[in-house]
C-alpha cells in the first residue's frame, strides 16, 4: 500500500512538472510575441522613421499593393530598430508569423527585414520566404539579392534604391519572368564583384530569358507542327496571363513552420519554413 501510494506521488509530481513546464513555456512565447513592432497595415513599415524618405515609402508602397493585386503574393518590408536581442533569421520569421503575410490559405509572402547601422552595430537585412516561393526565390537566390542588389546600395547610404531593386528582381522571379538558375548565371563569377551596372546585369538575365523561351516555342513548333514565331507567342501570351512561367507559379505559396494571424487587406497567412538568407553592412 505504501509502495503504491509512493508511485502516485511521484506520477503527480512529474505530471505537476510538465503541467509547469507548458506553463513557463506559454508565458516565454507570450512575451516574445509582444516584443514584435504592431503591423501598421502597409506593405512598407518603417519604424525607424528617418530609413527612407516619405515620397519612397510611397512608390514602394504603391508598387508592392499593386504587385499583391495582380498576383496574391506579398511583399513585406520592415524596418526596425533593433531585433531585441534575437538574430536576424528568427525575428523575421516571427515578425512575419505575428503579421500572418500572405492570404489565408495559401501563405504566400515574403519579409525583407531591415535593422539600420548605427554607432554601436552594423546594418543588418534578412530576406524570408516560405515553402510555396522556395522554387522562385530559392535561399542562394535570397543570398544573391542582399549581397547584389541591396547591400551595395546601403553602403552609399542609397537605402530606397537597394530596397526598390530588390523588389523589382523578387517581383520578376515569382511572376516567372526568368528563372533562378538564370538570374544565378547572370550574377555569378566576377560580374557581382567588378562594379557592373544593375542594368547590364538585368539585359543579361533577360537575354537569358528570351534564350529559353526560343528555346521551348521551337521543341513546341516542331512538336504541334505549327510555325515558330505561333509558338512564341502562345508562350508569351500564357506567360502574361497566368501569372506562371517555367518551373514559377505566382499564386501559390505556403510558409510551413510558424503560422499566425493577420487580417489586413490580402494578409492572413503567416507560416513560415525557415527559408531565405541575410547579410550585414
Amino acid at each position: 500500500m505504501r509502495s503504491h501510494l509512493m508511485i502516485n506521488n511521484r506520477v503527480m509530481r512529474k505530471k505537476i512538472k510538465y503541467i509547469l513546464l507548458i506553463l513557463i513555456s506559454f508565458i516565454s512565447i507570450q512575451t516574445i510575441a509582444q516584443n514584435y513592432p504592431e503591423h501598421t497595415g502597409n506593405s512598407v513599415n518603417d519604424f525607424t522613421g528617418n530609413f527612407l524618405r516619405n515620397n519612397e515609402i510611397n512608390a514602394l508602397e504603391s508598387k508592392l499593393r499593386k504587385f499583391e493585386t495582380e498576383t496574391s503574393s506579398a511583399i513585406v518590408i520592415a524596418i526596425v530598430e533593433s531585433f531585441d536581442g534575437y538574430d536576424k533569421a528568427s525575428y523575421a520569421f516571427g515578425l512575419g508569423e505575428k503579421w500572418g503575410i500572405g492570404k489565408e490559405g495559401k501563405n504566400n509572402g515574403i519579409i525583407i527585414l531591415v535593422k539600420p547601422k548605427n554607432q554601436n552595430s552594423k546594418g543588418e537585412v534578412f530576406i524570408a520566404t516560405g515553402y510555396g516561393l522556395e522554387g522562385a526565390v530559392p535561399d542562394a537566390i535570397t543570398k544573391r539579392l542582399v549581397e547584389n542588389e541591396i547591400i551595395p546600395y546601403f553602403k552609399q547610404g542609397m537605402h530606397y534604391k537597394g530596397l526598390d531593386e530588390a523588389t523589382n528582381r523578387i517581383m520578376e522571379l515569382t511572376r516567372g519572368e526568368y528563372t533562378a538558375d538564370e538570374y544565378r548565371q547572370a550574377t555569378s563569377g566576377s560580374a557581382a564583384g567588378t562594379g557592373i551596372p544593375v542594368i547590364i546585369i538585368f539585359l543579361i538575365v533577360i537575354i537569358f530569358s528570351f534564350i529559353g523561351r526560343a528555346r521551348r516555342a521551337r521543341h513546341y513548333a516542331v512538336g504541334h507542327n505549327i510555325p515558330f514565331w505561333i509558338a512564341m507567342g502562345m508562350l508569351s501570351s500564357n506567360r502574361s496571363h497566368g501569372g506562371s512561367f517555367g518551373n514559377f507559379s505566382s499564386g501559390g505559396g505556403s510558409f510551413g513552420g510558424f503560422s499566425g494571424g493577420g487580417g489586413f487587406g490580402g494578409f492572413g497567412g503567416g507560416s513560415f519554413g525557415g527559408g531565405g538568407a541575410g547579410g550585414s553592412w
